[in-house]
């Protein structure tokens, strides 16, 4: 779509498709460059139907829990919910050095962290386009996606939100007409260490329909984070209450 926030993606672009099949995952992607997350390097991730990319396993949960986890899996989740890909639309991925993508999610990235100039050496580029919730009977679809880069020192994750139209699959307690309620999609990242994780404000509530309208760097629909040593940027914190002590 015309000045869209989403990189360019699909069969064209180089694309692997996710295969058609409920709660379903990509092959185990290799990466060609390891990717350090809250600070360990991992050689293989998964790019998982339900709207999550994991490193070393995959993740077929369609309920989102809270971050963070118990059980020990890192991964981020760019709209963790029940997506159905059966009923509507595509998961697609590539690993890439084009130069001219790699050029621009360059000027991005620095652009919002002014600091820190960053060329890209390599992206993967993971994107669900229009894709269905569970049990639904709607035409309902959501688009988004997510972009792990690296100058091999720093590492970034970018999540773009383009189109959310549904926040719940129907075995999650969602409508199926609607696909509102229940248990809504969760955005974020889990370190898989039990204690350091990030919740994007709104997750698993209905606020995170309007998703594509916030942001951490005032690109609405875009947050940006360095993920190495995870740091938040630009979140201002919840006001407290007066009533509040600390």
């Amino acid at each position: 779509p015309t000045g869209s926030l989403l990189y360019p993606y699909g069969p064209h672009q180089g694309d692997e498709t996710n295969p058609k099949l409920d709660d379903g995952t990509s092959e185990e992607i290799a990466l060609s460059v390891p990717f350090t997350f809250y600070g360990k390097s991992y050689q293989t991730a998964f790019v998982n139907n339900n709207g999550v990319i994991s490193f070393d396993k995959p993740v077929r949960q369609y309920t989102p829990d809270p971050f963070p986890l118990v059980d020990g899996r890192p991964f981020v989740a760019p709209y963790w919910a029940d997506v159905d890909n059966v009923l509507g639309g595509d998961i697609f991925y590539r690993q890439t050095t084009d130069p001219a993508l790699l050029a621009g999610i360059s000027q991005d990235i620095t652009q919002y962290f002014p600091k820190s100039p960053f060329t890209a050496t390599w992206a993967l580029v993971a994107t669900w386009d229009h894709v269905a919730y569970y049990g639904s009977t709607s035409q309902k679809g959501n688009t988004f996606q997510a972009v792990l880069t690296t100058d091999s020192k720093m590492f970034y994750i970018m999540l773009n939100y383009w189109d959310i139209q549904w926040t719940t699959g129907a075995a999650s307690d969602g409508d199926a007409e609607t696909g509102l309620g229940g248990t809504p999609a969760h955005a974020g990242f889990n370190s898989g260490d039990d204690t350091n994780f990030y919740n994007i404000p709104g997750s698993q509530t209905h606020a995170i329909i309007n998703i594509t309208t916030t942001s951490n760097i005032k690109v609405p629909g875009r947050w940006v984070f360095r993920v190495d040593k995870f740091q938040v940027t630009g979140v201002d914190p919840p006001q407290l209450n007066n009533d509040c002590w600390l």
